[in-house]
């Protein structure tokens, strides 16, 4: 009889050390697993910061190229509503120039 309980209370030590294995292995899975979703989600963070500022990139330089687009049509539409007889030309830039130099 006192056999018995003893393999009966070495059975119980047995599975309880397989027991403790067992949490200890899934606390180690379940960490491990916890650790990449954070891995996967910094990596993500970042692709998506690097994608974002791509287009904010691409976005500023469309908004540059489209003003100097508009300056030139602008220009272009001034110089071609304003057509000035070369001596009108002469007196305006001597008129600019005696005004920048404050001569009179």
């Amino acid at each position: 009889m006192r056999d018995v309980i003893q393999k009966i209370v070495a059975a119980e030590n047995e599975a309880r050390v397989i027991v403790e294995a067992a949490r200890s292995e899934a606390d180690r899975i379940l960490s491990d697993a916890k650790k990449k979703g954070q891995d996967i989600g910094e990596r993500t963070r970042q692709e998506a910061l690097i994608e974002a500022e791509k287009i904010v990139e691409a976005a500023v330089e469309a908004a540059e190229r489209e003003k100097q687009h508009r300056l030139t049509e602008a220009a272009a539409q001034i110089e071609n509503q304003i057509q000035l007889e070369p001596a009108t030309r002469q007196w305006a830039v001597t008129e600019v120039v005696r005004c920048v130099c404050k001569k009179t």
